[in-house]
């Protein structure tokens, strides 16, 4: 449904992107990850076909974004970081205009805007001015102008920013339901709403793509790789150190009396450190075998300061 390949852009002398290419497939909810400056927004927006690129090839629902990019507009949802919204009109007035820009016929506009603000919870607030609105709301908005003409693309740019907890719920549960009949490509720095709500991320890192995969393969690759974790009494990290395998052992602090370590070894030592504990050289509350968070995966893979690793 989306297909980049080779795209390069720069800004006169910077070169923002360099031969990026990826694909997202029909029904597909893929995350767009990266520190700031890497070249996200810039993708985003030359995939929208609101930006040129130098060289590369784009295709959308399968129309080519450079030489039909009208094809493309009408099939892509597009939700920039800040919506572009006239603070003088009024919620209902605003997306009715939407509406009538997308081409729909007088008659479906109003059944359609109410539908949309239903689905992101601005009922009641048709009368509003925009210029009033919080940032969360004003974000809810620019959702709804995305999804107003039921596209089969959605772009979106930090989709729950500015929200509040229960916000941020409404519009994951949202998100999650255009899966399937929808193509999703999020971009968020909030990284635990990529776990709800992405199987796949692909990451950028100063103009270039440095990884693409499933979630639990990329926190799998991550520096250290998978880890074991353990809440123990009546034996210390060294100790802990000496069973058979264990490489390395990280004391994570106590909890409610017992001593939580992070645990490395060759293989899983779970089954090591179940038969010591059985034997009666300590005990054990809790063995459990872990990858390394996402946040983890993506500092080592984009390094500390946004350096590709």
């Amino acid at each position: 449904m989306i297909e980049v390949i080779g795209l390069h852009k720069a800004y006169g002398p910077r070169l923002a992107l360099r031969d990026v290419s990826f694909n997202v497939a029909k029904g597909e909810i893929a995350a767009f990850l990266g520190p700031n400056g890497a070249g996200k927004t810039t993708t985003m927006r030359i995939l929208t076909g609101f930006l040129p690129a130098d060289a590369g090839e784009v295709r959308v629902a399968g129309f080519d974004v450079f030489d039909d990019p009208h094809a493309v507009r009408q099939r892509v949802g597009y939700l920039p970081e800040t919506p572009p919204l006239y603070p003088e009109l009024s919620v209902g007035v605003y997306l009715d205009f939407c509406a009538e820009l997308r081409g729909m016929a007088r008659k479906d506009r109003s059944r359609r805007v109410g539908e949309t603000m239903e689905r992101v919870g601005l009922v009641g607030w048709e009368r509003r001015l925009l210029g009033s609105l919080s940032k969360g709301y004003r974000q809810r908005v620019g959702l709804a102008q995305a999804i107003l003409h039921d596209p089969p693309v959605l772009i979106l740019d930090e989709p729950t920013s500015g929200l509040d907890p229960a916000q941020v719920a409404g519009i994951r549960d949202l998100v999650l339901s255009l899966a399937g009949d929808h193509t999703v490509i999020l971009s968020t720095h909030i990284l635990s709403e990529v776990e709800a709500l992405c199987p796949r991320a692909v990451v950028i890192a100063n103009g270039q793509i440095v990884a693409d995969g499933a979630i639990e393969e990329l926190r799998g690759r991550a520096a250290g790789g998978p880890w074991t974790y353990v809440e123990v009494q009546g034996i210390e990290g060294p100790q802990l150190g000496r069973l058979p395998g264990v490489k390395l052992v990280e004391p994570l602090g106590e909890v409610n009396g017992w001593a939580a370590w992070r645990v490395r070894a060759e293989g899983d030592p779970r089954e090591g450190l179940a038969a010591s504990a059985a034997s009666g050289a300590f005990r054990v509350r809790a063995l459990e075998r872990r990858l390394p968070s996402l946040e983890e995966a993506f500092i080592s893979i984009v390094g500390r300061e946004g350096t590709a690793a």
